[in-house]
C-alpha cells in the first residue's frame, strides 16, 4: 500500500513506506479522536504525525465539508483517507478527491437527495438535519413518535433501494444500500490491500457499531454511549477503554500490542525543561545590525531603527531572563556560525540573542521575494499582484519551522512567546506541537484583509490554522481583528464568545476602517483564542532627544529659511504601490491647475525611500513617479520656485524629524496601510515643538481609526485627495491648533511603551479566562 503524502505543511507526518503500515488507525472524530484530555490528545497526535509506520483514516458521520476545517488545523494530524457521511463518501486525505472505483460504486446506488427527501416528506415525525452532507439524508426523530412509523419508513427506503440507519434513538439516516462505516471501511481495506489484523477502529456511539461487527479489532473509548458498550460486550476483538477519547485509543494500542514497547515513537514525550527564558521575542530581525569588520562579525546600532525594537528590549531591563530569536546569515566566509550572542551585557544582562541560521538564498526567497511578492500585495488588497509559488512556500515553511525549533529550545516551561508579523505565520503551529506548555502570542504589524481577499492565498487554511494555535492574537485596529474573524468563520466553525465596543478609543463610523464592535474571544473546536486591537505607539523620548540636538535645530532653521513664506507639504514613505504616491502627485498637479493662486505659495517635498535593488517589482512604479515629478515641475516651475522637490533616498531619522518640524502639512495617502507610524511621528514632533502642523491622512490607513483630529481623505477619490490638501492649506491657525492638541494628546498617552505593556498585559490576562 502507498499512502498519500499529507497536504498539511505544518505537520511533520511522514509518508509510510510502500509496504503495509504497522498500524492503521480508523477513527471516529467527535467523542473519539477529537476528545480526551489535552495530554492524551497531544501524545496521540504526535505519535500519528511522526511515526513512519502509522496510517490514519478519519471515519465519521460528518459530511466532507464539515471535516475540512479539521484538515486545516495544524494541531490535528492530516489523515491519509477520509470516510464521511457514515460511509457514503470516501476521499483521498491529501487531494480530497473521490477514491475510485469505490466512490463510483456507492454513487451508482444512490437515487439522489431530492428523490429521497420527497419520499420521506410524508413522515412528519422526521425533521431534516441542516448539516452539510452528500449521498445521505439525515433526520432528527423522536423515539415515541417514530415507533409506529418505523416499518413504513423502512419500506419507503427499500423501495428506493436504500438502507435506514438509527442511532442514539434520536438520529435516522437514509443511505445507499450496504453502506455504513464498517462496510465502507472493509471495502477500502480490500481496495488498498490493507491487512485487517493491523487495523484498529475507534468509536464512541452506536453509529460506529458496524466497524466492530465487520470483524475489525476495535476500541470503545471511555465514556462511550452505553448502547455501543452493550452491543460490543461479547465481541472478542473489542477493547473497552477507561480513558475517554485519545486516551482510550492509546490504551488500546498498548492492550493489543500494536507498537513495540521499545518503539522510540511510542515512548511518552519528555517534559519541558525547567530552565530557559521566561519571555521570548520572535522577530525577523535582530535588535542590532551585523556587519563584518575584517574577519570579525560585529554588532552595530540599526541603521534605520524603529521605535518597536527599543520598546521590546525594555521588557528585559528588569532582569527577566529572555531570548530574542531572529535570523542570522550562515555564510562560511563569516566563520563558524554562532547560535547565541549577547545583545547588550550592561543594559540587558539576562537577554540572549538566538540566531536562526539562514543562507542568503533562503533570506532572499523567504523574505525579499515570497513575503514581498506573495503576501505583501495580498495583505494590502492588491491581490492581483500576488505571485504564489509552491517552491517558495516550501522554503517559507522550512524557515518558519527553524524559527519554531529555535524558540522551543529557548523557552522555559510555561514561558510567554511573542511572535511578530506575517513573515512568521507558520511558527505558532509547529511551536504548539513542540511545546504545548507555552503561552503563544502573535502581533500582526501589517494590515489584515477580509475573507474575499485573504482567500486567494492557496495555503489560507494552513495559515489560519497556525494562527489559531496562539493564545492571543493582536492587530492594530478593530477592523483588522474583524477581518481576521471573517476569514476564520469562512474556513471553519467558530463561535464568537466575547466582544466589546470600539468607542471611545477608536473611530466607529468616521472613516473607512472604522467599526462599532470588535470580537475579543473566539472558540474554534475545543480551543479558545483571545483577540485585541493594539495600535503601535511612537517613541516620544527618542523624538524629544532628537529635537534637542543642536545639529537638528540647525537643520530645522535652514529648512524654514529655505522655504520662506511658502507652505511646506511633506510626504515621507517607502517606494511601494500601496502608498498611493502617484495618485498624490496627480492630486497636487490638479491643485495647482484648479487654484492658480496657490502656485508659488506651496512646495511639496517628497521623500521616497527606494526598495532594495533585488526587488525589481518596484522599478516601473519608480519610473512613473519620476516622470510625474518631471511633468509637474516642467509645467509650473518658476525661477524662484520648484513645485515638487523629490528625493529618492533614505534619510537619517534626525533629518526626517527636522523635516517634520519644518513642514506645515503632512500628507499621508496610502491606498491601504496597517497603521502608519510616520503620521504619529509627525504629530509627536509638532506636539513637542508646540507648533500647529496639519495632518492629512488616508482614511484607509489604520492610524485613521485612532488619530482623531486628522483631516481624513479618500486616496481612491482624485477630487477628495485634492480637496483634503486644500483644506489643510487653508485651515485657520485656531482650528489647526485645536486639531494638533487633540492628536498629540492621543499620541502622547498611547506611546510605544504603553503599547508593549498593554499587549503583554492582555496576553497574561488570558490566564484568567
Amino acid at each position: 500500500m502507498t499512502v498519500s503524502t499529507p497536504a498539511n505543511p505544518s505537520s511533520t507526518r511522514n509518508t509510510p513506506a510502500a509496504s503495509a503500515p504497522q498500524l492503521i488507525l480508523a477513527t471516529d472524530l467527535d467523542g473519539t479522536f477529537l476528545a480526551g484530555d489535552a495530554a492524551a490528545r497531544h501524545r496521540l497526535y504526535r505519535l500519528v504525525d511522526q511515526h513512519p509506520d502509522i496510517a490514519l483514516i478519519f471515519i465519521t458521520g460528518r459530511g466532507l465539508e464539515a471535516v475540512m476545517p479539521l484538515l486545516s488545523d495544524p494541531a490535528i494530524p492530516r489523515p491519509d483517507y477520509v470516510v464521511c457521511d457514515v460511509g457514503a463518501t470516501v476521499v483521498d486525505g491529501r487531494t480530497l478527491q473521490p477514491l475510485q472505483p469505490l466512490q463510483s460504486m456507492i454513487d451508482a446506488h444512490w437515487p439522489g437527495e431530492q428523490v429521497v427527501a420527497a419520499a420521506m416528506r410524508p413522515f412528519t415525525a422526521l425533521q431534516r438535519q441542516d448539516v452539510p452532507q452528500e449521498r445521505r439524508c439525515s433526520y432528527f426523530c423522536d423515539p415515541a413518535t417514530l415507533a409506529p412509523l418505523r416499518s413504513q419508513i423502512q419500506a419507503a427506503a427499500q423501495a428506493l433501494g436504500c438502507d435506514v440507519l438509527y442511532s442514539a434513538d434520536r438520529y435516522l439516516d437514509i443511505l445507499p444500500p450496504d453502506t455504513d462505516k464498517g462496510r465502507t471501511l472493509a471495502a477500502l481495506a480490500r481496495l488498498l490491500d490493507l491487512p485487517r489484523e493491523r487495523i484498529l477502529v475507534a468509536g464512541d456511539t452506536l453509529n460506529d457499531l458496524s466497524m466492530y461487527t465487520s470483524g475489525f479489532r476495535g476500541v470503545c473509548v471511555g465514556e462511550s454511549e452505553p448502547a455501543l458498550t452493550d452491543a460490543t460486550a461479547a465481541l472478542d476483538n473489542t477493547y473497552h477503554a477507561t480513558a475517554p477519547g485519545c486516551g482510550g485509543i492509546l490504551e488500546a494500542i498498548e492492550h493489543f500490542g500494536l507498537l513495540a514497547a521499545d518503539d522510540a515513537f511510542w515512548k511518552p514525550p519528555a517534559t519541558a525543561r525547567a530552565e530557559g527564558s521566561d519571555l521570548v521575542m520572535v522577530y525577523h530581525r535582530m535588535p542590532f545590525d551585523e556587519v563584518m569588520e575584517g574577519d570579525t562579525l560585529v554588532q552595530r546600532p540599526p541603521r534605520s531603527p524603529n521605535g518597536i525594537i527599543p520598546s521590546l528590549l525594555s521588557f528585559f531591563e528588569g532582569g527577566q531572563k529572555g531570548s530574542w530569536v531572529a535570523w542570522g546569515i550562515d555564510d562560511p566566509k563569516r566563520g563558524p556560525f554562532q547560535t547565541h550572542v549577547t545583545v547588550d551585557a550592561e543594559r540587558y544582562p539576562t537577554l540572549t540573542a538566538a540566531r536562526v541560521p539562514l543562507t542568503r538564498q533562503e533570506v532572499d526567497i523567504f523574505y525579499k521575494r515570497f513575503s514581498k511578492e506573495a503576501f505583501w500585495p495580498m495583505l494590502h488588497v492588491f491581490w492581483e499582484r500576488a505571485r504564489f509559488r509552491e517552491d517558495d512556500w516550501q522554503v517559507f515553511l522550512k524557515v518558519n519551522r527553524r524559527f519554531a525549533e529555535a524558540t522551543a529550545a529557548e523557552a522555559a516551561h510555561g514561558a510567554t512567546v511573542w511572535i511578530h508579523d506575517y513573515n512568521l505565520w507558520m511558527v505558532p503551529a509547529t511551536l504548539r506541537e513542540l511545546r504545548p506548555d507555552l503561552k503563544i502570542a502573535f502581533f500582526h504589524h501589517t494590515y489584515f484583509p477580509s475573507a474575499d481577499v485573504f482567500n486567494v492565498v492557496p495555503w489560507r487554511r494552513e495559515i489560519i490554522g497556525s494562527l489559531l494555535s496562539c493564545d492571543y492574537i493582536g492587530f492594530h485596529i478593530p477592523r483588522q481583528v474583524e477581518n481576521f474573524v471573517d476569514v476564520v468563520r469562512g474556513a471553519m466553525p467558530a463561535e464568537r464568545l466575547a466582544w466589546e465596543s470600539c468607542a471611545p478609543r477608536f473611530l466607529t463610523y468616521g472613516c473607512a476602517v472604522g467599526l462599532d464592535t470588535m470580537t475579543t474571544r473566539l472558540r474554534v473546536g475545543d480551543r479558545e483564542v483571545a483577540l485585541g486591537a493594539h495600535p503601535v505607539g511612537t517613541d516620544l523620548r527618542r523624538i524629544h532627544n532628537v529635537l534637542a540636538k543642536p545639529s537638528v535645530r540647525n537643520d530645522i532653521f535652514k529648512l524654514r529659511r529655505e522655504i520662506g513664506a511658502r507652505k511646506l507639504v511633506l510626504s515621507v514613505e517607502r517606494l511601494d504601490y500601496t502608498k498611493g504616491t502617484l495618485a498624490k502627485l496627480e492630486a497636487f498637479e490638479r491643485l495647482l491647475e484648479q487654484h492658480p493662486d496657490r502656485q508659488g505659495k506651496v512646495t511639496l517635498l517628497m521623500v521616497c525611500v527606494p526598495a532594495a535593488r533585488e526587488m525589481t517589482v518596484y522599478r516601473t512604479l519608480q519610473n512613473q513617479i519620476e516622470q510625474a515629478v518631471g511633468r509637474i515641475n516642467g509645467r509650473f516651475s518658476r525661477l524662484d520656485w520648484t513645485p515638487v522637490r523629490f528625493f529618492a533616498q533614505a534619510l537619517l531619522f534626525e533629518e526626517v524629524v527636522a523635516h517634520y518640524a519644518a513642514a506645515q502639512v503632512m500628507w499621508i495617502t496610502p491606498l491601504r496601510d496597517g497603521l502608519n507610524l510616520v503620521a504619529k511621528e509627525f504629530v509627536a514632533t509638532h506636539g513637542i515643538e508646540g507648533s500647529n502642523g496639519v495632518l492629512v491622512l488616508s482614511e484607509f490607513a489604520g492610524a485613521a481609526a485612532e488619530l482623531k483630529g486628522a483631516v481624513l481623505t479618500n486616496p481612491h477619490d482624485p477630487a477628495d485627495l485634492t480637496a483634503g490638501l486644500l483644506q489643510a492649506l487653508s485651515m485657520p491657525e485656531e482650528e489647526a491648533g485645536g486639531r494638533m492638541r487633540q492628536l498629540f494628546g492621543s499620541v502622547e498617552y498611547y506611546d510605544v511603551d504603553r503599547w508593549g505593556r498593554e499587549f503583554l498585559d492582555a496576553v497574561r490576562g488570558t490566564d484568567a479566562t
